[in-house]
């Protein structure tokens, strides 16, 4: 793991502690400026059993791009492999 990243992780943690620790002010300051009653409505609204199952099964049914690839290239000559083969046929590299 990079240096930068770790600093952030160690960041973002220190934030949700401190966020944690004053979780009834954040939620007085979030009433008092509607976003409650908002975020209620919204979840009222829209976010219904139906909508919720339709959108894990889409979630569940979503499909790695590199896993449907078909098409494989030689990384030396960049040729089309047709078979599954560790070798390329016009150049001869291993893939």
């Amino acid at each position: 793991m990079s240096l930068t990243i770790r600093k952030i992780m160690v960041l973002g943690l220190i934030g949700s502690i401190l966020l944690l620790g004053n979780i009834v002010l954040v939620t007085n300051w979030l009433a008092a400026h509607g976003v409650l009653d908002w975020a209620r409505g919204i979840r009222a609204e829209y976010l219904t059993g139906t909508a919720v199952t339709i959108l894990v099964v889409l979630l569940i049914l979503l499909v790695n791009p590199k896993a449907g690839a078909l098409v494989r290239r030689c990384p030396v000559c960049d040729c089309v492999l047709l078979s599954r083969g560790k070798y390329c046929g016009e150049c001869g590299s291993k893939v």
